[in-house]
Order: structure tokens, then C-alpha cells, then sequence
């Protein structure tokens, strides 16, 4: 594989140290771009620096990235937020919820939504993202999973939407595409339930794609990102904005955005002929 050009990818900057500090690796080869969430003693517990790096991530994301995966280090994809964030000492040079909660209501605000943002770009039509989740996916995992466009799991996954039995609501972006996957009744009982969810129902209620044994996972991961670098771009990045907006148009307003979309894909391909 030839090597990329892209930021983050030398050791020793400033950049990498921050990256390690949020528990995150960043590396691009060509067209994919993998981040890894890299405390496995902490089953890969997410901070606010975490939330951060994601979002420097989203910002300058190489132009020639079309595949994005995110995975965990170790048996756990993530274990959710760092519990120390609960305790009034917090993430040593972050914070806690206690500090967060002495913001006044703009900068509170300012902070989920920076946060937020490590998530939202994901959804970007130019790529698509797959989550390759084992073990524990939990709370801000979970929602991290459910930031991408796919999700292909191992037999050991434990999905959990755990921030209501801590006190909390999901804010990481989960909530509307847990919905939209599995239907308001189900999400409710996901949600207000906090109960886990594992494998065989993740696949039935569709929250998951496909399932393997862990032994699996990184090769079905490959296959299905060679699968996507098969189609040609442009079109897949129109395909991907028609599906994301079908949900919000009827059935004519659809078609009409189907028309808009091919008119640009057969002027392009064919204004030549």
C-alpha cells in the first residue's frame, strides 16, 4: 500500500501526543482512514479529549479518504465515558461533569456541540463509515457505533444505551439514528431500559449488518471496505445523499431529487459522447 499524505500520520508531533492523550490512533493508507480508540485498560472509556480529537479528525479529514473505520483496541469497542469524569477530581487536565456543570449556558452548549461534532461528520455523503465493534459498546460507544453507516460485529458485541440509569440523557448524536434503525417503541425500551443488547438481537432488530465470530471481524471489515471501493465515487456520494434525505421527503420530492442527482452523474459521464 502506498503511503499517504495525510495529517497526523508521522510519530512524535504534537498532534500524535494529543491524539494519545484523547486514546485515539489516526492513520490513513490511500483511501481509508482507520481510528482506533486505544485504551484497552479502560475498555476504551471515552473523555472530553476524546470527543475533541474525534472532531479534529472530522476537520481535516484527507480529501482522498472514501472509507473510514472505527474500531477499538483490545476486547472491548468501547466501555463509554471514563467514569472518573463523575468524580469531582475528573480526567486530569479536563474536568469533570462538575466543571462542565459551572459553565454558563452558552458555553455549556458550545461544549456538547464541539463534542457532538467528533461524531456528526461520519454521516459525511463523500465517505462511508463502518464500525467494527467487539465486546462492550457502551453508552458513548454505543452511539459512536451508531455514528456510522455501518455496523459489523462481533458474536461477543454488548450494545447498551447506558447514560439513563446514570442520570443522563443520550447526547452524542445516538438518539435519532437508534430511532431510525430499530422505530420509537424499540428505542424507548433500549434507552429507558438500559438493557444490553447482544449479538443475535443486534442483527434482528437491525442494528448491525452482519455478525462474525471475533476471529472474523478484521476480515469482514476488509471485505466490506474493498466492496465500497468498488463503485465509483461521485456516484456513491449522490447515492448516499438520496438515501440520507429520503427519510425526510415524500415520495414525489424523492423522485424529483433522484432526476436532480442523475441529470449531474449522466452530463458528466456522457456530455462527451
Amino acid at each position: 500500500m502506498t503511503e499517504a499524505k495525510a495529517p497526523y500520520q508521522r510519530g512524535g508531533s504534537a498532534e500524535d501526543a494529543s491524539f494519545k492523550e484523547a486514546g485515539l490512533r489516526f492513520e490513513v493508507d490511500g483511501e481509508i482512514a482507520t481510528i482506533t480508540l486505544d485504551r484497552p485498560e479502560k475498555r476504551n472509556a471515552q473523555t472530553f479529549a476524546t470527543w475533541s480529537a474525534l472532531a479534529r479528525i472530522g476537520d481535516s479529514l484527507p480529501e482522498q479518504v472514501r472509507v473510514v473505520v472505527v474500531t477499538g483496541e483490545g476486547p472491548s469497542f468501547s466501555a463509554g465515558i471514563d467514569l472518573r469524569m463523575f468524580t469531582p477530581e475528573g480526567v486530569p487536565g479536563q474536568g469533570s461533569f462538575g466543571s462542565a456543570a459551572r459553565q454558563d449556558q452558552d458555553s455549556f452548549d458550545q461544549s456538547i456541540e464541539r463534542a457532538q461534532q467528533g461524531f456528526l461528520w461520519l454521516r459525511r455523503p463523500e465517505i462511508v463509515s463502518i464500525a467494527a465493534v467487539r465486546g462492550h459498546a457502551i453508552g458513548a460507544g454505543f452511539q459512536l457505533a451508531l455514528a456510522c453507516d455501518l455496523r459489523i460485529v462481533a458474536d461477543d458485541v454488548k450494545f447498551c444505551m447506558k447514560e439513563p440509569a446514570l442520570g443522563l440523557v443520550p447526547d452524542l448524536t445516538g438518539t435519532k439514528p437508534l430511532v431510525d434503525l430499530v422505530g420509537l417503541a424499540k428505542a424507548t425500551d433500549l434507552c429507558l431500559t438500559a438493557r444490553v443488547v447482544e449479538a443475535d438481537e443486534a442483527f434482528r432488530i437491525g442494528l448491525a449488518e452482519m455478525v462474525v465470530d471475533g476471529e472474523g471481524l478484521a476480515k469482514a471489515v476488509q471485505d466490506k471496505v474493498e466492496q465500497v471501493l468498488s463503485t465509483n465515487r461521485d456516484a456513491a456520494t449522490a447515492t448516499k445523499r438520496l438515501l440520507q434525505g429520503a427519510r425526510l421527503r415524500t415520495l414525489e420530492e424523492q423522485c424529483a431529487a433522484e432526476r436532480a442527482e442523475q441529470a449531474v452523474r449522466i452530463r458528466t459521464l456522457f456530455a462527451g459522447s
